[in-house]
């Protein structure tokens, strides 16, 4: 009796121990990582004729292809302001005036003083003329020779006195130096303006080319009493532009001519066409960065953007149509050379090739491989939890995931994974 006692008490207890083993055992896998054991993976594809394009991507800024500051060049009291902000205005088109009571004076007088040093002159020239007689006649024939040259200076400076006086009448009234909307108005009536100047750009963020000012009473400096930008500001809100800065690594492939895309950030569904029209050939440096600003003209903008608005831009740097080209991940660069895995005759044969555009995706292959043959993609696929450099899976170089840095198209960042595998964006 004592021994079939003792051989239930082992029965159970090892029933026990085998339990807590085996919970012991599945809490440990509960809660420890898995391991990651990664398996190498492989696919092949056949070497296509396709359009292989270079693009060089860039932030950018809407701007205004044209800006006018107009300023009063003559000093006095506003009396009138003849348009508002929002106004279509065109080139030449009065914007206000300033109380023209004390240059319409000093034109009157100018002109009077003009009349004296006419009828001066007049009388210099009859007195040379009329023949002098007596011992003192060459005397006095050279005294009305000087007479008549003083007489002469003093009407060329009335004339200039002219002159003056009716610029300074004419400025009173300004005019628009360039056609746009207003877009600012920096005054109002009965305010005392300074004499100033209207100035004018043809880039809002300064591409390095600036404008020259088409007002009548204007030269080429800004100045303002209220603001800097001008008593009233123009801008042409339809003929916008897109400023952007262009990395040094990439500049020498930007051009004049080059078509592009932009996509706003208020209409990231409707991309526009657009053309680089220049680019700057001194740099902008902050901090360690280097970069070269350039302009972009909009080919067919859409209603209702406005000066400041952010945008990406993609630039076509190169294309080659109808090129052979293999997908991006099956190229491998060691230094300069190029190498691509092909399968010959059921075996994977390391070839190295020569490569022309590399493209988001594609590369172009321009010698080293024939059209129909098959390159081999190697990738390396995590099955644990972590997905390599991945966000949340695929791994580094991975086949589908949902994004590992360099796999198959799944929602990660453009493929340069090291194992190979084919790139794309998410």
């Amino acid at each position: 009796m004592t021994r079939v006692r003792a051989s239930k008490a082992w029965v159970i207890n090892g029933a026990l121990v085998v339990l807590l083993a085996g919970a012991g055992f599945g809490i440990y896998q509960a809660f420890s990582p898995e391991p990651s054991s990664a398996q190498a993976q492989s696919r092949s594809t056949p070497v296509r004729r396709a359009t292989v394009t270079e693009t060089v991507s860039a932030a950018g800024t809407l701007a205004s292809s044209y800006t006018g500051a107009a300023n009063f060049a003559t000093a006095g009291k506003v009396t009138s302001i003849d348009v508002k902000v929002g106004d279509v205005v065109s080139a030449g088109q009065k914007l206000a005036t300033v109380d023209s009571t004390q240059a319409a004076k000093q034109l009157q007088v100018a002109k009077a003083n003009l009349a004296v040093a006419q009828d001066g002159l007049d009388t210099a020239e009859t007195a040379e003329a009329t023949p002098a007689t007596g011992q003192n006649s060459q005397n006095a024939q050279a005294n009305a020779a000087n007479n008549v040259t003083s007489a002469q200076a003093k009407l060329d400076q009335a004339e200039l006195d002219v002159q003056t006086a009716q610029q300074a009448l004419d400025n009173t009234v300004l005019y628009a130096p360039g056609a746009g909307t207003v877009t600012a108005i920096n005054g109002t009536v009965g305010q005392q303006s300074s004499s100033g100047s209207s100035a004018t750009s043809q880039s809002a963020s300064g591409s390095g080319q600036g404008g020259q000012g088409s007002s009548s009473n204007s030269s080429s400096a800004a100045s303002s009493s209220s603001s800097s930008s001008g008593f009233i500001t123009i801008t042409n809100l339809t003929g916008l532009v897109v400023d952007t800065s262009v990395a040094e690594i990439d500049v020498s492939k930007v051009k004049a001519g080059q078509k592009a895309t932009v996509t706003l950030n208020a209409l990231p569904d409707k991309p526009v066409q657009a053309t680089v029209s220049s680019v700057n050939l001194t740099p902008t440096t902050s901090g360690s960065v280097v970069s070269y600003g350039a302009q972009l003209a909009l080919t067919s903008p859409p209603d209702g953007l406005r000066p400041g608005q952010s945008a990406s831009v993609v630039i076509t740097v190169a294309e080659a149509d109808n090129a052979l080209s293999v997908p991006a991940a099956a190229v491998q660069t060691v230094g300069s050379t190029n190498l691509v895995t092909v399968q010959e005759n059921g075996q994977n044969v390391t070839r190295q090739v020569q490569v022309g555009l590399r493209g988001e995706s594609t590369v172009q292959i321009t010698s080293g491989l024939t059209e129909g043959e098959n390159v081999v993609l190697t990738a390396t696929a995590s099955t644990g939890t972590t997905g390599g450099t991945g966000r949340t899976g695929g791994g580094t170089g991975g086949f589908p995931g949902t994004g590992g840095t360099g796999g198959f198209p799944g929602g990660g960042q453009r493929g340069t994974g090291t194992g190979g595998g084919f790139g794309g964006r998410g």
